[in-house]
């Protein structure tokens, strides 16, 4: 019985693997059909502009405020454990590389995700569940090309953007807190800030980040929203399974980016 129990764990492993495996060779076929459309999409701007609207100007509230108490807290929590080396002084530094490095490509990738991309897989599975998909292919117009680039590219376009805001509005909470509250120096905040921060090993790595995040959950999004089961279950299935795989994507390539990152000192 137990080698008939751990026989039956060994299949159903397998055949989930299989499974994920296959779904990740349609995503994968799915992109390069999305890129391989996106110059209809990108001929005509007003469509990538308007998704780039409702999927990233009405993200800004959401990230503009967990970037303003992220770096709030940032200071806070710093400034105890900085003290006792007697380095209060850098608390600009710790802000800035915390929010550059990782939490502000990381937190806006999740923030987005969980409003953006969850918006997009709704909207294209309602799509696909009333039959406008298939209304438009029966009118000879490519859904790939008219819905989903202009989405994709948006998201693309967006979460970068929405990772420098964070970031920025991260560190001037750090200097609300430091500067007014904790009584640091201003210009030995923003002073050691800018020596220690550098362009190309710190700013530049979290912007190939963002722009990885941006479109692993730009990917994700349009592709279960397209692929989902067209029914109200199904889109609700779909729904979460973006919000969830996104999240796990992101941290694993942000696990994967950072080695490569620190091993090559890019």
């Amino acid at each position: 019985m137990a080698l008939d129990a751990l026989a039956n764990v060994f299949v159903r492993l397998g055949t989930a693997s299989r499974k994920g495996i296959t779904r990740l060779g349609f995503a994968m076929r799915f992109l390069t059909a999305v890129v391989s459309h996106s110059g209809t999409a990108l001929t005509r701007p007003r469509l990538v502009v308007r998704e780039v609207y409702f999927g990233g100007v009405l993200s800004l509230v959401i990230v503009g405020i967990s970037g303003l108490f992220i770096g709030m807290v940032l200071a806070l929590q710093g400034y105890e454990t900085l003290v006792r080396f007697g380095a209060s002084e850098s608390m600009g530094v710790l802000v800035a590389l915390s929010l550059v490095r990782e939490l502000g490509p990381v937190v806006t990738g999740l923030l987005f995700a969980s409003r953006a991309g969850s918006a997009v897989t709704a909207e294209i599975g309602l799509m696909k569940t009333t039959e406008q998909l298939a209304a438009m292919e029966v009118m000879a117009v490519d859904p790939i090309a008219r819905v989903v680039a202009p989405r994709f590219w948006a998201g693309v376009i967006s979460m970068p953007l929405l990772a420098a805001i964070f970031s920025m509005l991260g560190i001037y909470g750090g200097f609300v807190v430091g500067v007014p509250l904790l009584g640091i120096d201003a210009g030995a905040f923003w002073g050691q800030m800018q020596a220690a921060v550098d362009w190309r090993h710190d700013v530049l790595n979290g912007v190939i980040k963002s722009v990885v995040f941006a479109v692993a959950v730009s990917l994700i999004a349009v592709f279960e929203g397209y692929d989902c089961t067209p029914t109200a279950e199904g889109v609700s299935a779909a729904t979460t399974r973006t919000v969830v795989t996104s999240a796990i994507a992101i941290l694993a390539l942000d696990f994967v980016l950072t080695v490569f990152m620190f091993r090559g000192g890019v």
